[in-house]
């Protein structure tokens, strides 16, 4: 199949009614194009598969690997992916990107979706608590700071955002300054551009 973002987009909001959930897949896509762009893939490719990584945690949020098949996120999403024709880089990557698949991960994608992903929500809560809740504005040494406060934004689990960075082979504050100027491109539409 030939991907289109506005395709892939459409299938997000079909699946996620959840304003933060979509939000939360935009900033994974901006980190994931960013990432391309620097590495010289392909910047549609790696941005559509942060763009649908969670498209069908709201409607499967919980995962079984009992049975013949295991179901849930994203093993349901994958699914749907494979029926629709997307490249199997992409349905690995995005199965990877669960611990708990037992897909390992192979590619540059793979690694870089996992290194994404929580990390670009310890970037928005940390934004979200500024006064100014802009990204512009935000600095590597208050996500560091963030990070080590186990109380601020709990469910994010800061020993994979660690293993991420290490997968990736970027020093931890370097993947974390990427991570912000890439969601930095997409400020407006994840309302982190500030207030004034």
């Amino acid at each position: 199949m030939e991907l289109s973002r506005e395709k892939a987009f459409a299938l997000l909001c079909e699946y996620t009614e959840s304003e933060s959930l979509k939000k939360h897949a935009l900033s994974v896509e901006a980190a994931m194009v960013w990432y391309a762009r620097a590495w010289g893939e392909d910047e549609l490719l790696w941005g559509i598969t942060g763009l649908l990584h969670d498209f069908d945690y709201e409607k499967f949020p919980t995962y079984s690997m009992d049975g013949p098949e295991p179901t849930g996120h994203p093993f349901e999403g994958c699914r749907i992916l494979r029926d629709l024709g997307y490249p199997q880089i992409m349905i690995d990557a995005i199965l990877g990107h669960a611990q708990y698949s037992g897909v390992t991960r192979e590619t540059k994608l793979a690694k870089a979706l996992f290194a994404c992903d929580e990390l670009c929500g310890l970037v928005t809560a940390s934004v979200l608590v500024r006064p100014d809740k802009s990204v512009h504005q935000l600095e590597t040494k208050s996500v560091r700071k963030k990070m080590k406060d186990k109380t601020f934004a709990r469910g994010v689990n800061r020993d994979d955002i660690e293993q991420g960075a290490g997968e990736i082979g970027v020093a931890l504050d370097a993947h974390i300054e990427n991570v912000i100027t890439g969601m930095r491109d997409a400020a407006q539409v994840l309302g982190l551009q500030g207030v004034a």
